[in-house]
C-alpha cells in the first residue's frame, strides 16, 4: 500500500490509501489537509496507517505546522490515529462539535479538545471553515461536517462513500456510486433527520464534496446532495426504515 496526494481544491489536499481487501475493487481511506496559515487536518485515519499517511502529509507541509485536527465522528478510520497526530504536531488542537467532545473526545484525546456549536467558524488564515452538526448522518450521534467557504469544499466524511480505487476527483455519477455503496454496507442510520440534513447541506451550494471513501466530486454538489436524498429515501422505504 501507499498513500497518494492530490489537490482536490485550491490548497485542499487529499491523502488517500487504498486497502484492496476492504471491498470489491478496493476501498480508499482519505484524509484532507487544508494548507492555510493555521492548517487543518480532517480525518486522522487508523493507527496502522499513520506511518504512511503522515509521510504523505509531509509532502505538503511539516507536521509541526498543523494547528487544527478534526474528523466527522469517533470511529477507528476517522479518529484512531488521533493521539499519534497530536504527538507529531505539538501545537495542534482537536476541534469538534461540543457533543462529540463531551461524549467521547475529551476522554480519548491526549490533549483537551475545543468544542464548538453548530454554525461556528474557524478562521484558518486564508481559509475559513464552518462547522455543521449532522447527528446520525450518516451515522453516530456526534457526527459533523465542515464547509471550507473560500473554495466551497464540503468535508463530508462518509456521506458520499463509494467503493473502488477511482481518481481523486470525478464530475459524474457520485450519487449512483454512493447508493451502490449503501446497498453494500448499510451504513446509513435511516433516521428521520437523514434527508432533511442532506437538504440543509445542499443549501450551502458547495463546489466540491470531499469524500472520505472514494473519489471526491466536483460539480453541481447541491444537485448531487438533493439527488442522494431522493435515492436514499427510496432505499429506506424498501428497507422499511424511518424517513
Amino acid at each position: 500500500m501507499d498513500t497518494s496526494v492530490s489537490e482536490v481544491a485550491e490548497r485542499v489536499y487529499r491523502l488517500s490509501t487504498c486497502i484492496p481487501e476492504a471491498a470489491p475493487g478496493g476501498f480508499t481511506f482519505n484524509q484532507f489537509l487544508i494548507d492555510a496559515d493555521e492548517p487543518m487536518l480532517f480525518h486522522c485515519g487508523m493507527r496502522a496507517l499513520f506511518p504512511l499517511v503522515s509521510e504523505a502529509a509531509k509532502r505538503v507541509m511539516p507536521l509541526e505546522r498543523l494547528r487544527w485536527i478534526s474528523f466527522g465522528h469517533v470511529e477507528a478510520d476517522e479518529s484512531g490515529a488521533l493521539n499519534q497526530w497530536l504527538e507529531a504536531a505539538p501545537n495542534a488542537v482537536v476541534v469538534h462539535g461540543q457533543r462529540g467532545c463531551d461524549v467521547s473526545i475529551r476522554d480519548l484525546s491526549a490533549r483537551p479538545p475545543r468544542g464548538l456549536e453548530d454554525g461556528a467558524t474557524l478562521d484558518l488564515g486564508g481559509r475559513r471553515v464552518r462547522l455543521v452538526l449532522t447527528p446520525h448522518v450518516p451515522h453516530n450521534w456526534e457526527s459533523i461536517v465542515w464547509h471550507e467557504e473560500v473554495t466551497g469544499t464540503l468535508l463530508c466524511g462518509d456521506i458520499v462513500t463509494s467503493a473502488g480505487n477511482g481518481p481523486a476527483c470525478v464530475s459524474t455519477d457520485i450519487v449512483g456510486h454512493a447508493l451502490q455503496a449503501e446497498k453494500m454496507f448499510g451504513a446509513w442510520s435511516g433516521g428521520p433527520d437523514a434527508l432533511p440534513t442532506l437538504q440543509r447541506l445542499a443549501t450551502l451550494a458547495p463546489k466540491t464534496l470531499a469524500a472520505m471513501h472514494g473519489s471526491s466530486f466536483v460539480g453541481d454538489c447541491a444537485r448531487a446532495l438533493t439527488d442522494l436524498a431522493a435515492g436514499l429515501g427510496e432505499l429506506f422505504l424498501e428497507r422499511g426504515e424511518a424517513r
